[in-house]
C-alpha cells in the first residue's frame, strides 16, 4: 500500500473543499457531492462513477474491505491520507469509516431513462425528506423501475442522508431533476406512458387496475400530496387501502408497494 503525506489542518484547500461540499449551493457550483463508507464507494467504484477525489484515514484498514477499498481507489482516482480527527469532522456520521469521495454529479437528463417495449418511471412531486427519497431510489432500483423524475422543489438527491439511504442504488438507475414539469410530461407522452396518481381521494385501488407496458406513477409531498394540476393531467388516480386507525403512509413505502404492484402484474400478463 502506498504511502502518504499526511494532511493535518482545516485549511488546507482539499478539507475545505470536501466540508464546503455538504452545503447544497455548494454542490450546485462544483457539480459535485460527497459519498461516504466502504459499501457504498465500492458501490461507485463498481459502477465506474466519476469521482474527482478520495480522502481516507488510518482506520479504513479496520474495516472490513477496507484496505481492499483503498487499493482499487489508488488505482483509479486521486488519495489522500488525512488525520482521524479530519475524518471525524468531514464525516456525517457518528462512527465514521474512514473513507470518503468527492463523485461528479450525474446531471442525467430524461433521455438517460431507458426506454424499451416496457419501463416503468416513478414522479416524485416535491418529495421533502431526504431518508425518503434515499428508500425510494433503492426501492426503485431492486424493483427494476427505469428511472425517477424529481419534480421542482423536491429535497436534492446529492444530499448526504440521501446517498446513505440508497445504499449505492443512486449508481444504478437514473435519477432526473426536472424543473418544467412540461418537460417531462411531454416525455411521457412521447413514449406513450400511462401516467397513475396516488390518490387517497378516489376509490380505484391500486391492486385491481392493469399496469400496461409503459407505467407512469406520480408520488406527492409528503404534507400536500400531488400539485393540483399534475392530477388532473394523470390517467388515473389509485390508492394503496388503509385498513387501521393512520391517515396516510410514508410516501417511500408507498412508492415501494406502488412500484412492485406495477411489476408484478406487468409480469403476470406476460408470463
Amino acid at each position: 500500500m502506498l504511502e502518504y503525506q499526511v494532511i493535518t489542518s482545516e485549511q488546507n484547500p482539499i478539507i475545505k473543499h470536501i466540508k464546503g461540499l455538504k452545503l447544497k449551493k455548494n454542490r450546485i457550483k462544483y457539480n459535485s457531492y460527497l459519498v461516504e463508507g466502504v459499501r457504498i464507494i465500492d458501490e461507485a467504484i463498481r459502477h465506474q462513477a466519476q469521482m474527482e477525489r478520495v480522502v481516507f484515514c488510518s482506520s479504513l484498514v479496520n474495516v472490513e474491505g477496507g484496505r481492499k477499498l483503498l487499493m482499487q481507489a489508488q488505482k483509479k482516482y486521486t488519495v489522500n491520507e488525512i488525520t482521524p480527527e479530519l475524518m471525524k469532522k468531514l464525516s456525517d456520521t457518528e462512527n465514521p469509516q474512514g473513507i470518503i469521495a468527492v463523485a461528479q454529479n450525474q446531471n442525467n437528463s430524461l433521455e438517460a431513462i431507458n426506454i424499451n417495449h416496457q419501463a416503468t418511471i416513478v414522479i416524485l412531486d416535491r418529495i421533502q425528506d431526504p431518508g425518503n427519497l434515499g428508500t425510494i431510489i433503492r426501492t426503485a432500483e431492486a424493483a427494476g423501475t427505469d428511472g425517477i423524475i424529481l419534480t421542482k422543489g423536491s429535497v436534492d438527491p446529492y444530499n448526504s442522508k440521501t446517498i446513505r439511504g440508497t445504499m449505492g442504488a443512486l449508481f444504478h438507475i437514473p435519477v432526473i431533476i426536472c424543473n418544467d414539469n412540461d418537460e417531462w410530461i411531454e416525455f411521457i407522452k412521447k413514449y406513450k406512458f400511462k401516467l397513475f396518481a396516488s390518490h387517497l381521494e378516489t376509490n380505484q385501488s391500486y391492486d385491481d387496475i392493469e399496469y400496461p407496458e409503459k407505467t407512469a406513477i406520480i408520488i406527492g409531498n409528503e404534507a400536500n400530496g400531488i400539485d393540483e394540476k399534475l392530477l388532473k393531467i394523470a390517467d388515473e388516480a389509485i390508492k394503496i387501502p388503509i385498513y387501521g386507525k393512520i391517515e396516510s403512509l410514508n410516501a417511500s413505502v408507498a412508492a415501494g408497494l406502488l412500484m412492485y404492484k406495477a411489476v408484478e402484474k406487468r409480469k403476470s400478463i406476460n408470463d
